[in-house]
């Protein structure tokens, strides 16, 4: 029997318990500010209809879709002229049915619509889960990574996204990461598109230019014209790529280029609105208006937010938007919603990369209890009830074994007290409390130091 080597996918990570317990750490920063905020938790399969998930996120998107092929003898169903035909995307429909969902948005959508008799709206969840992209696997870009949404359905209001900005604040002044939050409105991008006389090249428009900041100004005017976009055109779209004036400067500007745009006026006002929002409402981030961010995903119809860690350029780390009628395409029409999705496993590489986990997150377990034989055994089981009847993780460690072994085990555990339980000490009723980090050595009753690990 040949040995086989073990391997994991390209794009897909293990995890240790270290970093299980950062991102963990991560995970419940989120999600306790989502339930301070009033979102409630839902989650949805890892598999859909591929016919709920095509056609929801452009052409780049649904290239990058995982398609699951049908159980069974697939091939016999399938017709002989597509084979011959070669083509791939309708043989891949012959024999799919299903794919691993692309993000956690459409999926909420087939929910709301599917559950809609059951919902108050407007409806906010929250939802914690992977989701999957056939990418180029890069630095910060995976094939399976974890999105944290929150978002509202049912409502037009524009203290929707007032909301979110506040929730974007407060999660990463928690998680103790200095940002840049980047804001646009689609109802601009389509505004812009109907003055230079491409209203229908929309989707191709937004899909390109959201590319400006990884190929250039050069590149995005190469690509447009490639995709059929004329000259004439392209060079009237140019100036609006390159405004990089004060926030309120480019809505003085924008007003003026787009004065006959009543969709693009619309747009500004909403721009606008949140601009002075969070300048009254006390929100310490200040976003920047940016006419290139575009936000690829052809289900965004308002406002567009996307934000960026300052200091590791590693791409997006939280976006999202407003989707007027995501829910009319499974039927349920003119119910709007807006949201934002942090990427968990970006947010961690930063953190990582930053070196700012709280030192308590490095470990689970707070203190062992080192093995001196069985004469001891059944004390340091008592007390080992006890401190776990307080809540605190703690380990008895199984073995007698020689003090070093077991003093080793606790630094590669980066386990960070170790509780000395010996003869003397059952005596007096005075355990000796050890800091692996500092090397002090203490005697403190059980009560004590049960209120010191506390702390």
């Amino acid at each position: 029997m040949i040995m086989q080597k073990p391997s994991i996918p390209k794009g897909t990570r293990d995890f240790s318990p270290f970093e299980m317990v950062k991102r963990d750490y991560i995970f419940n920063v989120i999600k306790g500010v989502f339930i301070k905020y009033g979102y409630s938790p839902i989650e949805t399969p890892a598999l859909e209809n591929l016919s709920t998930l095509l056609g929801k996120y452009g052409e780049e998107g649904d290239k990058l879709l995982f398609k699951i092929l049908n159980s069974g003898d697939f091939l016999s169903k399938t017709n002989p002229a597509t084979i011959q035909e070669k083509d791939s995307n309708s043989f891949a429909m012959e024999i799919s049915e299903k794919g691993l969902r692309y993000d956690l948005t459409v999926p909420f959508a087939r929910y709301v619509v599917q559950n809609r008799n059951d919902i108050t709206f407007p409806f906010k969840r929250y939802q914690i889960q992977p989701v999957w992209r056939a990418d180029r696997p890069q630095r910060g870009r995976y094939r399976e990574f974890y999105q944290c949404d929150a978002d509202v359905i049912g409502s037009d209001s524009l203290l929707n996204e007032v909301e979110l900005l506040q929730i974007i604040d407060e999660v990463f002044t928690l998680l103790n990461i200095n940002i840049t939050v980047k804001i646009n409105n689609r109802k601009i991008l389509a505004g812009i598109a109907d003055l230079i006389g491409q209203p229908d090249k929309m989707n191709e428009i937004t899909t390109v230019i959201d590319k400006i900041e990884k190929i250039g100004l050069s590149n995005v005017r190469k690509e447009l014209k490639e995709r059929g976009i004329p000259e004439k055109a392209i060079a009237e779209l140019s100036p609006f790529l390159t405004m990089s004036n004060k926030n309120f400067e480019i809505i003085k500007e924008l007003k003026e280029r787009l004065n006959n745009s009543e969709q693009g006026l619309r747009g500004i006002e909403e721009v606008e609105f949140l601009l002075k929002m969070t300048e009254s409402y006390n929100i310490n981030l200040k976003p920047d208006f940016d006419l290139t961010l575009a936000r690829g995903l052809n289900y965004y119809t308002g406002a567009i937010i996307e934000v960026r860690s300052d200091d590791v350029p590693i791409g997006s780390i939280c976006g999202g938007g407003r989707y007027d009628d995501l829910t009319g395409i499974f039927g349920l029409k003119d119910v709007s919603g807006v949201g934002i999705s942090f990427g968990a496993d970006r947010i961690y590489d930063v953190m990582e990369q930053m070196k700012v986990f709280p030192s308590e997150v490095t470990a689970s377990v707070r203190i062992l209890i080192v093995n001196f034989g069985e004469k001891e055994q059944n004390q340091c089981l008592e007390i080992l009830k006890k401190i776990r009847k307080a809540g605190i993780p703690s380990e008895f460690y199984p073995d007698a074994v020689k003090l070093k072994k077991q003093m080793t085990y606790a630094n590669a555990k980066q386990i960070p007290y170790v509780l000395l339980v010996g003869e003397e000490e059952i005596k007096s009723r005075q355990y000796t409390l050890k800091n692996m980090i500092t090397g002090i050595q203490e005697k403190l009753a059980l009560t004590e130091i049960i209120e010191k690990l506390r702390q």
